[in-house]
């Protein structure tokens, strides 16, 4: 296997870096028009812990969702990807963005702890059970989030912060990235990348929904049937979509991804 062909995505898809200008400005123009929204909330005291929350137009109780972005533990920030909360806001979902640190300056082991930290935080303010979303790395911290012992995390808070996921093109196993050119601003050793994938974690149960596209390499599509499997969750390949087109769905609130993750939300909010 050429690990670097399989998960280098930006240099496997023509016009990624266009792609990702095109989020940068769809999402600050997101930004600017959503109106019920409150921006650049401190969750910890590090300078990226910091989040913004996105409400329904209309008022009163609603299920929350979390947004994690991508870029391999060392790119973007929340202000990326606001405009994919738009199908699930407009579907009634509360969708909290945060930022965390990035490698090399902040270790991986770190940006679990800072998404942790923004998951509890919500929980705390909100009182409200979380639906996780993340795209790619935030897909990897979706799945984190399920595995936390919470009351281990945090004494006193419920065991059940994040029952439900839905990972969206994530890296589960993070061995096959130690030879690319992408592990080097990670600096794992073989035993932390075994210690921090979500694939050979005990399966902590709940409800896991893991998406990928149809035309990504093998590699990320055999992750996302493999760990789906292991963590007794259903998978989903978006037909025709690469690793970033993948996330399209979610601006549509009436595409069928953007549905179930509603659905998925609402039945978190319910119980």
């Amino acid at each position: 296997m050429d690990a670097e062909a399989e998960y280098n995505n930006r240099a496997r898809v023509p016009g990624s870096a266009e792609i990702i200008a095109t989020w940068m400005r769809d999402a600050e123009a997101f930004r600017t028009t959503w109106t019920r929204k409150r921006l650049d909330i401190r969750y910890g005291d590090a300078e990226p812990e910091r989040l913004d929350l996105f409400l329904p137009e209309a008022e009163g109780p609603c299920p929350l969702a979390l947004f994690i972005h991508g870029g391999y533990w060392q790119a973007l920030s929340r202000s990326a990807v606001s405009h994919f909360a738009r199908g699930l806001l407009l579907n009634g979902v509360a969708v909290a963005v945060p930022s965390y640190g990035l490698c090399p300056a902040y270790s991986l082991r770190t940006i679990v702890e800072q998404i942790r930290r923004a998951a509890a935080v919500l929980c705390v303010t909100t009182h409200q059970r979380m639906l996780a979303v993340g795209h790619s790395a935030g897909g990897h911290l979706a799945a984190m989030l399920r595995a936390t012992d919470w009351p281990d995390f945090a004494p006193g808070l419920r065991e059940d912060v994040v029952p439900a996921i839905l990972p969206v093109s994530g890296v589960f196993e993070l061995e096959p990235l130690l030879p690319t050119t992408i592990a080097r601003a990670l600096d794992l050793t073989a035993a932390e990348a075994r210690a921090l994938s979500p694939r050979f974690l005990p399966p902590p149960g709940g409800e896991v929904h893991a998406v990928v596209g149809g035309a990504e390499s093998d590699e990320f599509r055999r992750q996302t049937r493999d760990f789906a499997a292991a963590w007794s969750g259903t998978a989903e390949e978006i037909p025709g979509a690469n690793h970033f087109t993948v996330l399209d769905p979610l601006t549509d609130p009436a595409h069928p991804l953007t549905l179930r993750a509603a659905a998925m939300a609402r039945r978190l909010a319910s119980l």
